[in-house]
């Protein structure tokens, strides 16, 4: 650099020493404190860049999406039933997947009494499937409907399972008053008489009836007292009348 007298000037910077030491000093504590003022916003941003990188790659790529659906407790319906119904792409990002909306997918299925969709992470999605115990079967122009403690026929077997008490009933089904009656009294018969029970009708909820081994037959009426009826009825076997009424069971007769 020239100034206008001709002397040149140069820039040169000063040496460390030629800076007072408590200048020095100054600057260097008030360098720690701007980074300190600093740090918590610098976490603060790089928290909210892992947390948006990590979403993305949850929730709105596949390197997460649902690799496999594993089917826990299928026995009367087949894994293949299980996964049209849960209707979950592969592929779907497994934090995506609606779990309520599987489970009533799923349970939409007869013979599925509840359902627990889960995730196991990294990419499978678990459905857990507890089925229906049948307690009766039904009798149908092709075979046999087996139903639950509900009512709910929710499979068909050509023939009649040996362990299932039949019920003869107009309409089957879990909203039928009939159905519920005659379930109501089965739950509540006695070992003795469940040993000797062939059928139990009820053609209305009033007129439930036992049909018995040997053409013997109880007449039930309606699904109250059952416990004391069960009881009535259990010493009557011992009488060698072909009909026991215990409809009033505080009265009951044979004949």
């Amino acid at each position: 650099m020239t100034a206008s007298g001709g002397r040149r000037w140069r820039l040169v910077r000063a040496r460390d020493d030629a800076v007072p030491q408590s200048v020095r000093l100054f600057t260097a504590r008030a360098r720690q404190r701007r980074l300190r003022a600093a740090r918590p916003w610098l976490l603060a941003l790089a928290l909210v860049v892992i947390v948006g990188a990590g979403a993305v790659v949850v929730f709105a790529t596949p390197l997460l999406g649902v690799d496999r659906i594993r089917v826990v407790g299928a026995q009367l319906v087949t894994p293949d039933d299980v996964v049209s119904a849960a209707g979950v792409r592969l592929g779907t990002p497994l934090a995506r997947v609606d779990l309520d909306a599987v489970n009533r997918r799923v349970g939409r299925l007869l013979p599925v009494r509840e359902v627990a969709a889960s995730r196991s992470w990294p990419t499978t999605l678990v459905v857990r499937v507890t089925e229906r115990t049948g307690v009766a079967a039904v009798e149908r122009p092709t075979g046999f409907g087996i139903v639950d403690a509900a009512g709910v026929v929710f499979t068909a077997q050509a023939a009649r399972p040996a362990d299932l008490p039949l019920l003869r009933l107009a309409a089957p089904g879990p909203d039928d008053p009939a159905t519920q009656a005659a379930l109501t009294v089965l739950a509540a018969l006695t070992g003795e008489l469940r040993a000797k029970l062939v059928e139990l009708r009820a053609d209305a909820p009033t007129r439930v009836r036992l049909v018995l081994a040997g053409g013997r037959e109880v007449v039930w009426g309606d699904a109250t007292e059952n416990g004391f009826k069960a009881e009535v009825a259990t010493r009557l076997l011992a009488t060698s009348g072909k009909v026991i009424d215990v409809s009033a069971p505080n009265v009951p007769t044979v004949r």
